[in-house]
């Protein structure tokens, strides 16, 4: 069994990727701010699982305040997600995008060098591909500018992991860029659960349907795309959350081509913005309000996956489809409401 530090462990993806971390043997150990989560995710996680993950509320941007985490346990593996990732915020508050995502990474990346532990995983994002020239968008797409400080800050990530790894034997990473996590945990005891109005696509809408909010915004219908509506590549979270362990697997047994990696996580088909709308209609019976606004700054008008590297290499495939994500994020919300 392998302790594994995992930062933004009570978070979305983190926390589903903490259930399979146990399911697989592993130990993990959460570090969360709590900045956009909730304390309650570890009884959830609890009620999963069966034991109560060691936490630790920290900032990571704080360095003197994570080296006991450090020192308190044998880290053999960090999987970093913590950080700040809405796009349109991070093009009105950049400085605080830049020090909250690219501080903690440096900060890890010290700690991690200082106590000789060796595997890095790191949460990425198809943002670094920006807009891209050809689809499917694959591993060895060119890297553009990115539309958004978000995207930078992955880009940046990224640049900072694998010059840090090459100068460094005793280091190995693997960055996963996700395309657009969504979905619930079947027992719909952990899921997306953001503090304050959701900024992401799925939380909103489910946040409408439950009548907790008026209606979704539908940013722009005039894009270059069959209805008009930006198009994504929307992956289930347990299947993100399980490319984690796999790609983990691959770090504790040396089993890289090279000692810094990246591979997409996706599905590999695009859906609109109105296409999602309609499936979780079509899919649950119930309607969603939304209005068609204009178009958002730093949204990309459409991208999706080319996984195939990742099936090979990690021997990793997408199991859920578009429903399963639906209606999991539905069966969760809908615990959320009664509580």
């Amino acid at each position: 069994m392998s302790k594994v530090l995992v930062t933004g462990g009570t978070g979305f993806i983190g926390s589903h990727t903490v259930v399979e971390l146990h399911n697989a043997g592993h130990e993990a150990i959460i570090v969360d701010d709590l900045s956009n989560s909730d304390i309650s995710m570890l009884e959830r996680l609890r009620e999963i699982i069966g034991i109560e993950p060691k936490f630790y509320q920290k900032d990571l941007r704080d360095q003197e305040s994570i080296k006991e985490i450090f020192k308190e346990n044998d880290i053999e593996a960090v999987i970093h997600f913590a950080a700040s990732k809405a796009v349109g915020e991070s093009v009105e508050k950049p400085l605080l995008y830049y020090r909250n995502n690219l501080l903690s990474t440096i900060n890890l990346l010290e700690l991690m060098i200082d106590h000789k532990v060796k595997s890095f995983i790191f949460s990425s994002s198809c943002t670094v591909y920006g807009e891209p020239d050809q689809l499917p968008v694959t591993e060895d797409s060119p890297v553009k500018p990115a539309n958004s400080p978000y995207g930078n800050t992955k880009q940046i990530g990224e640049e900072v992991i694998r010059e840090t790894v090459e100068v460094n034997e005793g280091l190995q990473a693997i960055s996963l860029r996700y395309f657009n996590p969504v979905g619930a945990h079947e027992s719909a005891k952990i899921g997306e659960f953001p503090s304050g109005t959701p900024n992401n696509l799925m939380p909103y809408l489910l946040k409408v349907v439950a009548g907790e909010l008026e209606e979704l915004s539908v940013f722009g219908d005039d894009y270059d795309t069959p209805d008009g509506s930006c198009i994504r590549d929307y992956i289930h979270v347990v299947d993100v959350a399980r490319a984690h362990v796999v790609a983990l697997d691959r770090l504790l047994q040396s089993n890289q081509k090279d000692r810094y990696e990246v591979f997409n996580l996706g599905t590999g088909t695009g859906y609109s913005v109105l296409d999602l709308i309609k499936t979780f209609e079509r899919s649950t019976g119930l309607r969603v309000r939304y209005k068609v606004v204009d178009r958002r700054p730093g949204d990309v008008v459409k991208i999706y996956a080319d996984t195939s590297y990742a099936n090979q290499e990690l021997g990793w495939k997408t199991e859920f489809t578009l429903e399963d994500m639906l209606t999991s994020a539905w069966a969760w919300q809908q615990e959320l409401s009664k509580e």
